[in-house]
């Protein structure tokens, strides 16, 4: 389970899953996923992930019988036999229960390859492509102007950032579990990812910055406004009110009507 339908959260969850098997088949096969190829194109995001691979992804056909009878049969095992009787408390626990569920969904006769998929993996598993040295690009990433509520948006869910970066550029590195902000490479904020639909979360280190530093703020205007300031032979400098300006050049901004009404 993951936590969106974006192209980077899709390829995380692919990079994790193929990790966990350690290496990657030739071919990728995917059934026209909008942020993968919905349009009946491979899209940036994936064709730059297989390149890294050094592998390739294949479109299913659109509206495929075969195809698609294969993705349906893996989604109505999965709610025949995984999903009855089981209660999840969060994500990560669904995504737990999963894992270890998996092995003896492996280990069960499979009709279409007639024959256990455990005792099979080996025989793939040697004509696999090695994994490269460097991880694909994978997870949500963008960069922002911090604004004054000092809060990056991922999805519809706000993170609270150091509030000292407000007005700095700052990237947003989002991953399955984790959104980790940084500014000229220094680490400024680390979140768990929320999966909620709308909310906040907020480092209490960061809300007690921002309150030092409205204070500091406040104490500097009224320290300004109190001070008495001087000119360069050091006498003070008088504050007029606006109005002895208007008098000293002759002018009247005073509006009445009756004048107006008497020059016509």
């Amino acid at each position: 389970m993951i936590p969106s339908r974006q192209a980077g959260d899709i390829l995380a969850g692919m990079w994790l899953l193929i990790c966990g098997v350690g290496r990657v088949t030739k071919t990728l096969v995917w059934d026209r996923e909008s942020a993968i190829g919905g349009t009946g194109r491979v899209s940036v995001p994936a064709a730059a992930f297989a390149g890294t691979l050094a592998t390739q992804i294949r479109l299913a056909p659109p509206r495929d019988p075969e195809y698609k009878g294969i993705v349906e049969r893996a989604n109505g095992y999965l709610e025949t036999s995984f999903l009855p009787g089981r209660r999840f408390t969060s994500p990560a626990d669904f995504n737990s229960q999963l894992t270890e569920w998996l092995p003896v969904a492996n280990g069960r006769t499979v009709r279409s390859i007639g024959g256990r998929p455990i005792d099979v993996v080996e025989t793939d598993y040697q004509a696999m492509l090695w994994l490269p040295p460097v991880d694909p690009p994978t997870g949500l990433n963008h960069r922002v102007r911090l604004g004054r509520d000092y809060y990056v948006r991922v999805d519809t869910v706000d993170y609270s950032v150091d509030p000292r970066m407000i007005g700095r550029f700052v990237d947003v590195a989002v991953s399955l579990d984790v959104v980790t902000v940084t500014c000229d490479g220094q680490l400024v904020a680390r979140h768990a990812r929320s999966w909620a639909r709308h909310g906040a979360v907020t480092d209490p280190e960061h809300a007690a910055t921002a309150g030092r530093m409205r204070q500091a703020l406040a104490e500097d205007r009224r320290r300004r406004a109190a001070a008495t300031r001087h000119h360069p032979d050091g006498h003070p400098v008088t504050m007029r009110a606006l109005p002895d300006y208007d008098a000293l050049f002759g002018v009247d901004f005073t509006y009445n009507p009756s004048e107006k009404a008497s020059s016509q």
